[in-house]
C-alpha cells in the first residue's frame, strides 16, 4: 500500500510557537490561562447512543452540521481524560471543520460530560466498543460521505483500539490522533513524576469527581477505592482495572495500550505528538515509526505540548490544520457539486 499522505499535507510549514506560548508547558495550558471563544456556526442536535452491553448506559454526542454542508466525510472527535464535548479544543476542531462545511460529532465517552446522566459505567483506555456501538448506530445519511475520526489524549488510544478490532464494519477513510497516550503505562508514571505534581493533582481530583457523580453506577466498595486512591496507579490498580476486568494497573496499561495493536489498523491514519508533551513520553511513537504500516504517518515536533500546538501563523491550531490537509489527501474537495464526490469510491 503506498503512504496517501505524502502530498500537500506533508509540506505544511513546520509548527512554530506563538508568543509569548513557548515551551511544553504553556502550550499544554495556554487554553486554561486564556480561554478561546469559540463560535460554533450552524446548528446543534443532541444524539443519544445505546451501549450494547446490557448496562442500559447510553453515551451522549453532540451533532453540529454547517449552514450548507459540503460533500466531505463525517467528521467525529473523541476527547481526552478529563475531557468531554465541551472542552475547548474539541470545540477549536470543530469550529475548525464547520467552517470548512464538514459535519461534526462530538462524542461524550461513557460517563463523561453529559453522558454521565445516561451512564452509571465510566470509560477507560480501552473504551472501543463504545465508539464501535455509538458509530454503528448512524443512520444512512451521517454515514452515506463515509467518516473520518479524530482522538485526543486517552480519546487517541481508545481510537487505535476501536480501529484494530472494529473498522471493517463502517465506511472510515482515514483517522487521526493528537496527544495520543498510545503506552498508558508510560504516561501514568510521566504524569506522575515530580515535575508534573500540578498536573497529577488536578486531573486525580477531576476523575474522582467525574466517576462519583450523580448517575454513576457504584458499590460501597468501588466507593471506599475512588476516596482511598492518591495516586493515578492507585486509582486505575483499586478501582478501573477490577471494575472492567483487569487483573490490576499493569494488565490494564498492558492489554490497552494502542501501540500493541498498531499493525492490525488498516485505515489511513496520522499520529501527531509533540516532543515536549509534559504529559505523554515520545518513546513509544519513536518505537512505533519502526513497526508501522505505510498506512500510518507519525509526525513528531519539537514543540507544541499535549494538545497544544498554537502557532504563530495562524488562528487555528497547527494540530487541525495538518489534520485537515491530511483530510484533503484522502478526499480531495469536489470542484463542482455535478460531480461525484471521490470520497464515496
Amino acid at each position: 500500500m503506498s503512504n496517501p499522505t505524502q502530498g500537500p499535507a506533508s509540506r505544511m510549514p513546520a509548527f512554530r510557537a506563538r508568543a509569548p506560548w513557548w515551551g511544553g508547558h504553556l502550550q499544554t495550558l495556554r487554553n486554561k490561562l486564556v480561554r478561546p471563544d469559540v463560535v460554533l456556526p450552524g446548528r446543534r442536535e443532541r444524539f443519544y447512543f445505546t451501549a450494547k452491553d446490557g448496562s442500559g448506559d447510553m453515551l451522549a454526542a453532540m451533532l453540529d452540521t454547517p449552514d450548507a454542508p459540503g460533500d466531505g466525510p463525517l467528521i467525529v472527535l473523541i476527547h481526552g481524560l478529563a475531557g468531554s464535548e465541551d472542552s475547548d479544543y474539541m470545540r477549536l476542531s470543530a469550529a475548525y471543520h464547520l467552517k470548512r462545511r464538514r459535519r461534526v460529532l462530538r462524542l461524550n465517552l461513557r460517563g463523561a460530560g453529559p453522558s454521565r446522566r445516561t451512564c452509571g459505567g465510566q470509560y477507560h483506555c480501552g473504551s472501543a466498543s463504545d465508539v464501535r456501538d455509538a458509530l454503528l448506530a448512524l443512520d444512512d445519511d451521517l454515514l452515506s460521505k463515509g467518516l473520518f475520526l479524530i482522538g485526543y489524549s486517552l480519546g487517541g488510544n481508545v481510537l487505535m483500539n476501536f480501529l484494530a478490532s472494529h473498522a471493517d464494519r463502517l465506511p472510515i477513510r482515514g483517522s487521526a490522533t493528537v496527544s495520543a497516550a498510545i503506552d498508558p503505562a508510560q504516561a501514568a508514571r510521566r504524569l506522575m513524576a515530580p515535575q508534573n505534581a500540578g498536573y497529577h493533582f488536578w486531573l486525580l481530583k477531576h476523575m474522582k469527581r467525574e466517576c462519583t457523580s450523580l448517575g454513576a453506577r457504584l458499590d460501597d466498595d468501588e466507593r471506599g477505592a475512588i476516596s482511598y486512591a492518591r495516586t493515578l496507579y492507585e486509582f486505575d490498580d483499586m478501582f478501573v482495572a477490577p471494575r472492567n476486568g483487569f487483573a490490576g494497573a499493569d494488565d490494564y496499561y498492558a492489554r490497552t495500550a494502542g501501540w500493541r495493536v498498531a499493525a492490525e489498523i488498516r485505515v489511513p491514519m496520522l499520529l501527531i505528538h509533540a516532543r515536549n508533551d509534559p504529559w505523554i513520553p515520545p518513546e513509544p511513537y519513536d518505537a512505533l515509526r519502526q513497526a508501522c504500516g505505510p498506512n500510518i504517518e507519525i509526525v513528531a515536533t519539537d514543540d507544541g505540548g499535549h494538545v497544544g500546538f498554537h502557532a504563530r501563523d495562524h488562528n487555528d491550531t497547527w494540530h487541525d490544520r495538518r489534520v485537515g490537509a491530511f483530510i484533503d489527501t484522502l478526499c480531495p474537495p469536489c470542484a463542482r457539486v455535478s460531480e461525484p464526490c471521490r470520497c464515496r469510491a
